[in-house]
């Protein structure tokens, strides 16, 4: 209201609209703003005419014309019966006459409108009174005041809720005690004003019942279509006498759409997240860019779709927002028409075959040096392929839940393999083990055995990271066994690499090193250079562990040499930090702290910010050990910058914490 009262006030501002416009979604409580904004200004002697009010029913299957609104209007000044002129070219002329000569302010609100044709004949001639319209459709053509509603924040949507129930009996707790599940309600209610009164409504008459809140939200999850369930327990009228029902109201904007329009809507509703990137719209329409944007322009105005700037994409095209009540009312028409559920299905084969194709290019990317690009063309830099892979993230997870059903299993899978790099090199580790395991069953269900194999790796890696060391080894084991039962030598090799790190972190070094000399000797039967670095790696850190230094300080130089004859500088980082670990063990300090600085060196050319940081917070230490104390705090002050770059606010915090020990 704050928002739309100040524009009714009286103001010498000779520029100040004498049109306003509300617009937004059906449903999100445009005339009730309308009427209440009107009761304010009236109350504050803004308008001492009152207000007519003339309700056009833009999204009936009857929407009112502008002759027959004129009518109406004029009944409500007085003009009925034998004085009504009998031709409408004249009551139109008695309906600007008496307005010009209403002294008194008047505000027209003209309800519902669908089209300009409902209300543009009814404008006064005179710009002495005020004209509010309401529409779901944003008029563009007009030069108009607009004020768009979109859904209420989620505490607004709870506050809704809470007051309403109360309302109708002040000792109903079930908001104070239920407060998961009423936000959660808020949530499956998309924060769409007209749900929420519906889900109050179904409340206040179940309060007898001594049924929570939660019984309300498990009805709504069973149903699958929040529409359709809420619309169950639909009460009837609201105050304005209007039919307290959803679904029509999602139906009537869906069916006045052009059948281009209605298409892309419904494909829209398909896609793997509510926020979708032009090019994915684009993918889903099996269409170029240019020729999606004038639809999803249109869908825009009638606020049926939301889009969004994104700052950190200066110059590309929007990303476009579904409310979730539109989604889920989109995927319902799809899911109630045979044709329909075929061009679906083909529509996400193409944005899934998209997805897989860009996020191979972007994990390639992040595996090289600055200079050139991807295969695709993509992504100039690491940074921009890390820049997309964040924007996308959410999609690219959803589109792996895909996997559950045919025909996408395949691309799913392929998709989680190639997000693995990324969610490791970002710490997103719940987003990896989700992925993982989505794959893993889905290659199972498949009969894919490299597949699930692989997906048991990437499952026991992220297990490891996030301190789970008992189930990374079972992880890794049951890799191991489907590489060998397939016949997958490279892949068996790198489970037995994987299988000895899980067994470091759950203390079982001999096993370990075992472990690690098998993944050694079949990397090298297959002549896998690369693999063969990492496990000399691998088998260093465990020599370390088991009190072995001279041997892991050899078996670590032969990793650093191997990563930097076969090019891999993210290898040869990691293996200098390995090697400065174990030579700051053997106590060669200056060894150690010129392996760090090399270390260092290749993961800030990475952008690799956590490895920087764990980097500097070693050498912080090793400077610290050897009473260089100002050194020290100044490497981990820079440990603070780069953990905060890789989103890691604890180690962050810790390195802070640290300098400011040494201050």
């Amino acid at each position: 209201m704050d928002r739309l009262l100040p524009h009714l006030a009286p103001t010498s501002d000779e520029s100040a609209p004498l049109l306003l416009a509300v617009t937004g979604m059906g449903g999100v409580g445009k005339t009730a703003l309308a009427l209440e904004s009107a009761h304010r200004a009236r109350a504050e002697g803004w308008f001492p005419g009152g207000f007519l009010f003339v309700d056009l029913r833009g999204y009936d299957d009857d929407p009112a014309t502008a002759d027959q609104a004129v009518v109406a209007l004029l009944d409500a000044l007085g003009v009925r019966g034998s004085d009504l002129p009998p031709t409408t070219a004249r009551q139109y002329d008695t309906f600007r006459t008496l307005l010009a000569q209403r002294h008194d302010r008047t505000l027209l609100i003209l309800d519902n409108a669908s089209d300009p044709s409902q209300y543009l004949p009814l404008l006064p001639g005179t710009d002495h009174h005020r004209v509010l319209i309401t529409s779901r459709e944003r008029p563009d053509a007009l030069p108009v005041r607009v004020i768009a509603l979109e859904a209420l924040d989620p505490d607004e949507s709870a506050a809704l809720i809470t007051r309403a129930l109360h309302y109708a009996d002040e000792r109903d707790d079930r908001p104070t005690r239920e407060p998961d599940a009423l936000h959660e309600l808020t949530a499956l209610c998309g924060h769409l004003p007209l749900a929420l009164q519906i889900a109050a409504a179904t409340l206040r008459r179940r309060r007898h019942r001594h049924e929570g809140i939660a019984s309300l939200v498990e009805e709504i999850r069973a149903a699958g279509d929040p529409t359709t369930a809420l619309d169950n327990g639909s009460p009837g009228t609201d105050l304005y006498g209007r039919s307290l029902v959803l679904r029509p109201v999602l139906e009537t904007s869906y069916h006045r759409l052009r059948e281009d329009r209605a298409r892309l809507l419904r494909l829209l509703s398909l896609a793997p997240d509510s926020e979708t990137t032009t090019e994915a719209v684009a993918a889903l329409a099996d269409a170029d860019t240019t020729s999606v944007l004038a639809p999803l322009e249109y869908l825009a105005a009638a606020h049926l779709v939301t889009p969004v700037r994104d700052d950190r994409a200066q110059g590309s095209m929007p990303r476009w927002r579904l409310h979730d009540l539109v989604r889920a009312y989109g995927m319902s028409v799809v899911a109630g028409d045979a044709g329909l559920r075929r061009e679906g299905e083909a529509a996400r084969q193409r944005v899934l075959a998209l997805y897989v194709r860009w996020a191979d290019a972007a994990t390639h990317r992040l595996r090289r040096v600055a200079g050139g690009q991807d295969s695709q063309g993509r992504f100039v830099t690491r940074q921009k392929a890390l820049e997309w892979l964040d924007r996308e993230r959410a999609g690219l997870v959803a589109a792996v839940r895909w996997a559950a059903e045919e025909p996408f299993t395949a691309a799913a899978v392929e998709l989680a393999s190639h997000l693995a790099m990324y969610l490791e090199w970002r710490r997103f580790f719940d987003d990896w083990i989700t992925v993982a395991g989505i794959a893993r069953s889905a290659a199972h269900r498949s009969g894919d055995r490299i597949a699930e194999a692989r997906a048991w790796d990437h499952l026991g890696i992220a297990m490891r990271d996030t301190g789970r060391a008992k189930e990374a080894v079972d992880a890794h084991t049951r890799a191991l066994a489907l590489f060998r039962t397939s016949g997958g030598h490279a892949g068996e090799a790198r489970s037995w690499n994987n299988l000895g790190l899980a067994l470091l972190s759950a203390r079982r070094l001999k096993e370990a090193a075992s472990a690690h000399t098998q993944a050694l000797e079949l990397f090298r039967a297959v002549g896998d250079r690369l693999g063969e670095a990492d496990a000399w790696g691998s088998l260093g850190i465990s020599l370390g562990a088991a009190g072995r230094p001279e041997e892991a300080l050899t078996a670590l130089a032969r990793a650093r040499d191997l990563y930097q004859a076969v090019g891999d500088r993210l290898g040869e980082a990691n293996a200098w930090a390995n090697l400065a670990f174990a030579q700051r063990d053997a106590r060669r300090m200056n060894e150690a702290i010129e392996a760090y600085g090399r270390s260092l060196e290749i993961f800030e050319e990475f952008e690799n910010w956590y490895g920087a940081g764990q980097t500097l917070e070693h050498l912080a230490m090793i400077h610290e050990a050897v009473g260089a104390r100002d050194q020290a705090r100044a490497h981990y002050l820079r440990a603070c910058d780069a953990f905060t770059l890789a989103d890691a606010p604890d180690r962050a915090t810790r390195a802070r914490a640290a300098a400011a020990a040494l201050a």
